[in-house]
């Protein structure tokens, strides 16, 4: 399965990349993925998986560390993003999450099967 390519991702980090991290990175995305949403995934992936996929991949390349702050002299860098390597934020989960039909919100545990269909009820006050 494609989630992006390697062509986007050098576009993404406007540096080149060598195949292997780029192939890496996208097996490591993969992974998180399949992790999180199990088999829901389709090929090719449903509409909003590439930009979570981009970011979380671009991140693994940037950051594979963790690095969250460094000093080189009296320059102190401190990074906004707290994430480190696969780990996927809040934001990416629910976003992936709502991208293959799952529950994103408060509530979102959801142990039914993959193939039950939700039943909509509608909340009126009495």
């Amino acid at each position: 399965m494609l989630l992006f390519t390697t062509t986007e991702l050098v576009a993404l980090l406007r540096t080149p990349l060598p195949q292997e991290s780029a192939n890496l990175a996208h097996e490591l995305t993969l992974d998180a993925f399949r992790g999180e949403v199990g088999n829901r995934l389709t090929d090719p992936p449903q509409p909003g998986v590439k930009a979570v996929a981009l970011a979380v991949a671009a991140r693994v390349l940037t950051n594979p560390g963790g690095v969250r702050s460094e000093q080189a002299g009296g320059m102190l860098v401190t990074y906004a993003d707290a994430q480190t390597g696969v780990v996927l934020s809040e934001d990416e989960r629910r976003r992936l999450r709502r991208s293959v039909g799952m529950a994103s919100g408060a509530g979102m545990l959801d142990i039914s099967p993959e193939d039950a269909v939700p039943c909509a009820r509608v909340w009126r006050p009495a």
